[in-house]
C-alpha cells in the first residue's frame, strides 16, 4: 500500500507539473497559482464537514499556516520555472533539494556533512553537467555556468529552497493534526495569500473570469493533481522521516524527462536520463549519511 501511495504522489506531482508549464505558456505564473488555488479550496470546502476542526492544536495552526506560506511562494516561483525552461530539464534539478536541506542542517543544525555526503553533493553537481546545452563555439562560458545562470534554473532553486523550509513545519503540522485536515487547511491558507500575491506583483489587465475561460479545463485537471499530490504527500511525511520522503521523491526526474519528451517534444533526453540516474545516485549518497 505505502508503494502505491509514493508512486501516486511521484505521478501527480509530474502531471501538475506538465500542466503548470502548458498554462505557463499563456498565462501569468501569478494567475496560474491564484486560480489553482481558488480551485483547490472548492475541492476542500466540502471536506471541513470531515475534520474535527475542534481537536486541532495551537500547534497544529501555526505550522500548517507557516508551511502554506513558504509553498505558496514555492508555487509561485515553481510556475516560474517552467515558463522559462524544459519540464526535461526542470525535473532533474530536483536533486538539489538534498543538497540544499544539507546546507540547511549546517546553518540550523549545526550538522556537518561527512565524506559521504561530500562525495553525494559533488556527484549531483557532476550530473548537472549532461543538464546543460552542448557548447556552442561562440559561447566561452562554461556549460555548468550556462546552466546556473539560466533565470528559469534560478526560479527552480528558490522554489526548491522555499519547499525544503516548509517541509519541516509541515511534518509538524501532519504529525499534529494528521494527513486530510493538513491537506485541507494547506490548501485553504494559501488562496487568500495568492490573491494578495496576484493583487499586488501583477500589472496583468487582462479580466480574471476571461483568463479564467480560457483556462478552465486545464486548471481543473491542475488543481485535482495538486490535491491529490499534496495529500500522498501528508501521508508519505507522517510515515517516514523527511530524509527518506525526499529520497522517494526524487523518482519524479525520471518520469518529467520523458513526459517533457513525450508532450513537449523536448531534446537531448538520452543526455538528461543519464543525468538523473547520475544525481539519484548522488542524492543516495547524501540521503544515506
Amino acid at each position: 500500500m505505502e508503494i502505491l501511495v509514493i508512486l501516486g504522489r511521484v505521478a501527480f506531482a509530474s502531471f501538475a507539473n506538465v500542466y503548470q508549464k502548458q498554462l505557463s505558456q499563456q498565462h501569468h505564473p501569478l494567475f496560474i497559482v491564484m486560480a489553482s488555488y481558488a480551485m483547490l479550496a472548492i475541492i476542500c470546502i466540502p471536506l471541513l464537514f470531515v475534520i474535527p476542526i475542534s481537536t486541532l492544536s495551537n500547534t497544529f495552526w501555526l505550522n500548517c499556516l507557516l508551511a502554506a506560506l513558504l509553498d505558496m511562494a514555492g508555487t509561485l516561483y515553481l510556475v516560474k520555472s517552467l515558463s522559462r525552461t524544459d519540464l526535461s530539464l526542470f525535473g532533474p534539478l530536483n536533486a538539489y533539494k538534498v543538497i540544499i536541506s544539507m546546507i540547511l542542517a549546517f546553518f540550523l543544525l549545526n550538522e556537518i556533512p561527512n565524506l559521504q555526503g561530500l562525495g553525494g553533493i559533488t556527484i549531483i553537481i557532476l550530473g548537472s553537467f549532461f543538464l546543460a546545452p552542448p557548447k556552442q563555439p561562440q559561447n566561452r562560458q562554461h556549460r555548468l555556468v550556462q546552466l546556473f545562470t539560466n533565470k528559469g534554473v534560478q526560479y527552480r532553486f528558490l522554489s526548491i529552497l522555499l519547499f525544503s523550509i516548509g517541509t519541516l513545519p509541515l511534518k509538524n503540522a501532519v504529525i499534529s493534526g494528521q494527513p486530510l485536515a493538513t491537506t485541507v487547511f494547506w490548501c485553504l491558507f494559501g488562496l487568500p495569500l495568492a490573491c494578495l500575491s496576484y493583487r499586488l506583483f501583477t500589472k496583468d489587465k487582462v479580466s480574471i473570469v476571461k483568463q479564467y475561460q480560457s483556462a478552465k479545463p486545464q486548471i481543473i485537471m491542475l488543481s485535482l493533481f495538486m490535491f491529490l499530490m499534496q495529500y500522498t504527500t501528508m501521508i508519505v511525511l507522517s510515515q517516514t522521516l523527511i530524509a527518506y520522503s525526499l529520497a522517494l521523491f526524487q523518482l519524479s526526474m525520471v518520469l518529467q524527462v520523458v513526459l517533457g519528451y513525450r508532450i513537449f517534444k523536448e531534446q537531448n533526453i538520452k543526455r538528461r536520463l543519464f543525468s538523473c540516474l547520475i544525481m539519484i545516485f548522488g542524492s543516495m549518497m547524501v540521503l544515506q549519511t
